[in-house]
This record gives C-alpha cells, structure tokens and sequence, in this order.
C-alpha cells in the first residue's frame, strides 16, 4: 500500500466502537474528522488527552467535525477506562473510541511504534501505536498529519487551530502565519495580486511583494 500523504483519500475501514459498529466514511458523512490514536488502555498520559478532547467536544461539533480516537484494547477495556477519563477529567466522553486490538486500523493508518524508536512502546514484540492525528475533509481526503511519541501528549488546541486554518484556506485564498489565531490577520494567497486582493478583503498591507497581510472579511472574522 502507498504511504499515505496529504491530499490521500483516507482508507475506509469498519470497526467496533464505544458507540457501536461504524463504517468511518460513512461515519464521517459530510463532515470533517480528526481520527486520534493511543497505545494503550489505563496510560496516564492517553487517559488526560481523550479528557481535554471530551471537554472541547463543543469546539470540534461548532466546527463541524467528528472526533475518533483509537486504542489498541477490546471494547471491555474501553468502557472501563473511559469511566476512569471521565471521573479524573470531570467530563462525559461522548465521541466513539475504536477498539484495535488486533491492529488492524492501526496498520492501516501506519501508526504502529517500533523498537528503533522507542523499545518501551514495544511488549513482547507486540507494538503499540504512536500518537498519530489525521485531520480529515468534507471529501475524506487527508488535509494534515501530525505524529507524536508516546511520551508526549498532544496539544489539542493546536489541532482546533489547524482546522480553523484549512476550513478559511477552503473558502478564502489565504495561507495564515506563524502562531495565527482566529480573528487575526492573515497572508494573501500568492497566486492572487495584491490588485485582486483589495477587491476581497476589507484591508491589505503589502510587506513585501510576496508578503501581503489582509484583514478578513466580517464573516469570517471568527
């Protein structure tokens, strides 16, 4: 199978879930997805990642996007762990965690860890998944990949960030800076002139020829 990259329809695949049997693009529908991996079931740095997810569930659904996490445990697992993430947490997960013990979403997605990297993800030549985020579009294409080692818990304020970025780069021709936030200016898209640019935006400040900074449009200010 060819290494998945941007721009990569996302492999479907059907899983049992916390919330029941899925089929992930008929799951997704018309929505965005992030699909998330953990190593494992009772980690403690997994058990606070799927609680900030939980606790910014309202920010993922107001941008239109489905949460999926995975762990390579059987679904008796989940449901014990996931009384565990709420109680610590004080949350209510709510989004669907995939059960991947025989690896096999895991493989697909080339998530799996291995002993060169970090031998201690390894348990009796059984590999577990690194931290691995898939940002998925309307059109189940791959629009970002992020991956992280187990010892380093994501920032998913980060994640929220870049979903923010990719949905206004769909609907406007932008880029976004260094540490861009939403309502914070942005960067003309360089196949547009600085002509055209003035037609769409309210403001444009040329830097540079190549570096036009714009205000959005009020609509798309948050």
């Amino acid at each position: 199978m060819a290494p998945l990259r941007l721009g990569s329809i996302a492999p479907d695949f059907e899983a049992e879930t916390t919330a029941g049997a899925i089929k992930f693009h008929e799951h997704l529908g018309d929505s965005w997805g992030v699909l998330f991996s953990h190593p494992a079931d009772f980690t403690p740095v997994c058990t606070t990642e799927l609680g900030e997810v939980a606790r910014l569930a309202p920010e993922f659904e107001k941008r239109g996007v489905k949460v999926l996490g995975l762990s390579t445990n059987d679904l008796g697992d989940h449901a014990k762990w996931v009384d565990d993430i709420n109680e610590v947490n004080h949350v209510n997960v709510r989004f669907p965690i995939i059960a991947d013990k025989d690896r096999r979403v895991a493989t697909l997605y080339d998530m799996l860890d291995s002993v060169e990297h970090d031998p201690t993800n390894v348990v009796a030549g059984i590999p577990f998944t690194v931290r691995s985020v898939f940002i998925v579009d309307p059109a189940k294409k791959i629009r970002l990949i992020l991956t992280y080692p187990a010892s380093c818990g994501r920032n998913f304020d980060e994640i929220l960030r870049a979903i923010d970025s990719l949905q206004l780069s769909d609907r406007q021709p932008i880029a976004t800076p260094a540490n861009w936030r939403p309502g914070e200016d942005v960067i003309v898209h360089v196949g547009v002139s600085t002509e055209k640019a003035k037609d769409i935006f309210p403001e444009v400040n040329e830097a540079l020829p190549y570096l036009r900074f714009a205000k959005l449009p009020q609509g798309d200010q948050n």
